[in-house]
């Protein structure tokens, strides 16, 4: 009898045992939303759950996803607005990669709540140069999924020219391509700079979250974040067949070429005027990854539309001199200042149409010249350890300035008759001459 107490007992105690299981999987059952569908609260446990690991682990992520930052920005007042639940199935995440060392157990803590991983990795350019061109691999993109939601940590590396760079989310063999709709990722279509943000911490729907102190700066950035590597293996092929000056002359100009740009940008930055590097120091950076040393000058485009009245007392309260000045802010107007030694030419688009132009003008004549481009967007590259801007199209834009024969070295070069996209352009009236031709 006592025998078949206990083993009634035993069978009870395990069918409670049972029944909870059941109870607590069916209530997990009944949580996990349908196929196709997402619900608020199963985001927000997603992200709960993702954060709570990564707070665990210490790994400084912040948010930069942009439609959450869009609500912040828009609602930075309300306490009741549902700030991450965007209704989609991705929130994107930054990580300073210098401020994190590579922990595997912070992924494999994810896994265990039920995460599934994709990593991408890729080459680490700033291992690269001409004399190695394939850095070792990297981590560059972590995505999270769970349920269908997916968590997308970006991770950002620090560059020579002191800003962040992201690389391109790209799937190798054996990647399960059906993971995520990878074309609404906002991150990865493209490599990315950005400059290195001030974070806050606050909370948002109930989590402590880092976020960029100055949203709106953030999200300018996102959008004009575009970032070309230098060609360096191209850049060496070239280099076997035309090696560079090393003499004492070429090196010093080099490093005062780096100077100027460096003071061009810190000047301009201020007063808000964008350039990018044009002609031959443009020319430079896409055939041969620098300054082409012979070139003796350092030459930057401005969209008129860019203008400034203080872009001369910017550049000379810098120590820059002005050399001269040509033509009107309505019509071909170029500057030219000298610093160390080192000549840099500010030329001025204008658009029409589908082409833009910048302007010359010979001073003994009062000729006038044009340049003629086809449009084109702006990216960030990297010069001499500098964060500089180029045309995207920068094929395009080097064939139209110095045609096919743009990888060839000429050395003699006439401003006038050699460039490719070159017109005349009617001349200045002499009466005008003393505003619109002026040699300091």
């Amino acid at each position: 009898m006592l025998r078949v107490t206990r083993m009634l007992v035993l069978l009870a105690v395990c069918s409670g045992v049972y029944l909870l299981l059941q109870g607590y999987y069916f209530r997990f059952y009944l949580t996990k939303p349908p196929p196709g569908q997402l619900t608020p609260d199963h985001a927000h446990q997603t992200l709960k759950d993702f954060m709570s690991v990564a707070h665990h682990f210490r790994v400084p992520v912040f948010l930069i996803d942009p439609v959450a930052l869009k609500h912040i920005t828009h609602n930075p007042q309300r306490q009741s607005s549902c700030y991450l639940c965007s209704g989609q199935p991705i929130t994107s995440f930054g990580l300073n990669a210098n401020q994190w060392k590579y922990d595997a157990g912070f992924l494999a803590a994810l896994v265990l709540k039920g995460f599934e991983l994709m990593e991408i990795t890729g080459s680490d350019p700033r291992l690269v140069s001409l004399d190695f061109l394939a850095g070792e691999e990297i981590p560059l993109h972590f995505l999270f999924r769970l349920h269908g939601y997916v968590i997308q940590v970006v991770l950002l590396y620090e560059r020579s020219g002191n800003f962040l760079w992201h690389g391109v989310l790209r799937l190798r063999d054996g990647k399960d391509r059906t993971f995520v709709d990878f074309k609404k990722l906002p991150y990865g279509r493209h490599a990315g700079a950005y400059d290195r943000p001030r974070l806050s911490l606050t909370v948002l729907d109930g989590l402590d979250v880092r976020v960029p102190q100055n949203v709106s700066h953030f999200l300018s950035q996102k959008r004009n974040s575009h970032f070309l590597e230098c060609r360096y293996r191209e850049a060496r092929n070239f280099l076997q067949m035309y090696p560079e000056d090393s003499s004492s002359t070429a090196v010093e100009f080099i490093q005062r070429a780096k100077s100027v740009l460096r003071l061009t940008t810190d000047a301009l930055n201020h007063i808000g005027v964008p350039f990018w590097i044009s002609s031959g120091t443009c020319l430079g950076w896409f055939r041969q990854c620098s300054i082409i040393s012979y070139s003796r000058d350092v030459d930057i485009g401005v969209f008129i539309s860019d203008y400034s009245s203080d872009i001369i007392s910017a550049l000379t309260g810098a120590g820059f001199k002005l050399k001269h000045k040509f033509g009107k802010v309505e019509d071909s107007l170029e500057l030219s200042f000298m610093h160390v030694d080192v000549k840099l030419d500010i030329f001025f688009f204008y658009e029409d149409g589908d082409v833009v132009w910048n302007g010359g003008t010979q001073a003994k004549s009062g000729r006038k010249f044009k340049y003629v481009f086809p449009t084109f967007s702006l990216c960030w590259a990297e010069l001499l350890e500098l964060k500089v801007r180029v045309p995207c199209q920068t094929l395009d834009y080097v064939m139209a300035n110095y045609g096919r024969s743009w990888s060839v070295p000429v050395k003699n070069w006439d401003w006038k008759s050699s460039p490719s996209n070159v017109q005349p352009n009617g001349v200045w009236p002499v009466g005008q001459w003393a505003e619109l031709i002026q040699v300091y």
